[in-house]
């Protein structure tokens, strides 16, 4: 099988195309034949060497993928050709990911769904959704008449944020640090778009006067204080995304960071996080046309390494995908 193969941390020529060994599935395991995988800031972080954790080099990177089981080693409730997804579980990390025509994975970590989508826009689903829902559910508890600030809009994760938290019923504000997108935030639902220059808690007070009752952070670390601040007393942050690369707080002193009655948590999720039958409801609203989880671009395998530049750059907008044919 064709597979990108990290050699170590460093620049983009350190992915390399490589020619491997099809995987075989241990007992519970599941050979998935990977039509198409997306691509996320874990995996840029792995190789700019900021990942943390017991690493081994080289690897297959790749968080996620999308495909159709190809073989099964005990799971009896999978059977050969059914459409899956999946993710997170050491994927890319403790063992070889999606960045590849086939994988192996746990069963556990395997989520069956139908659909006539075309892959590439499956291909953006698995871990965008998963960390979405998990989000707005398990980070924010997020209500229908709620509003809800999303610092860092026009990532892949801040539009499919946005378009679940419409789907709730909540009122939407979305960042970008980029006038030009603006506009592409409204057209994907927001009812806000606010551009950040850097402090947007006095904008977001105009807009909202007591305070956002949600605000979901994917920046990072430097604009978390900010996002507190545009959020009212009892509601909730939660810090999800570290677009900056930076995720930790020097000498952190919860009562001077905090505002008074502003709540912080967090989300990281795994596969077993999105139900099937919550993945099949958006998918089968991205199919009638009732939800668009945002911009989409797509590459072949052999354009790994112009992928990864455009997500170390920011040169693009929304969700990059692979495609392995």
């Amino acid at each position: 099988m064709r597979a990108v193969v990290l050699t170590e941390p460093g620049p983009v020529e350190n992915l390399e195309i490589r020619e491997l060994p099809v995987p075989s599935p241990r007992p519970g395991w599941v050979r998935i034949a990977v039509k198409a995988f997306g691509l996320n800031r874990s995996e840029l972080h792995l190789r700019l060497g900021l990942a943390e954790g017991d690493l081994r080099f080289p690897i297959v990177p790749g968080i996620e993928a999308a495909g159709v089981v190809d073989a099964v080693d005990g799971a009896t409730d999978l059977l050969p050709g059914q459409q899956v997804v999946t993710m997170m579980g050491g994927m890319g990390r403790a063992f070889d990911g999606g960045y590849a025509e086939y994988t192996v994975v746990p069963r556990s970590q395997v989520v069956p769904f139908r659909s006539d989508l075309p892959w590439a826009v499956i291909g953006g689903v698995p871990e965008t959704v998963q960390t979405a829902y998990g989000s707005l559910t398990t980070g924010l508890d997020l209500r229908a008449g709620q509003t809800l600030l999303i610092r860092g809009g026009t990532s892949a994760l801040g539009y499919a944020t946005a378009a679940l938290a419409r789907d709730l019923g909540a009122t939407v504000l979305a960042t970008t640090r980029q006038p030009g997108r603006l506009d592409t935030l409204a057209e994907h639902g927001v009812d806000h778009p606010i551009l950040d220059k850097g402090a947007i808690a006095e904008e977001v007070r105009r807009i909202v006067p007591d305070g956002v009752d949600a605000a979901l952070e994917l920046v990072g670390t430097p604009t978390l204080p900010d996002t507190l601040a545009a959020t009212r007393v009892h509601g909730t942050v939660c810090f999800t995304g570290m677009l900056s690369n930076q995720w930790t707080i020097p000498d952190f002193y919860p009562i001077g960071y905090l505002p008074d009655g502003v709540r912080l948590s967090a989300y990281s999720g795994e596969a077993n996080d999105l139900p099937s039958d919550v993945l099949q409801r958006y998918l089968d609203q991205i199919a009638d046309g009732s939800m668009r989880l945002g911009p989409t671009h797509t590459y072949r395998l052999d354009e790994i390494r112009d992928a990864h530049r455009a997500m170390e750059d920011n040169t693009v907008s929304g969700k990059l995908v692979v495609l392995t044919e």
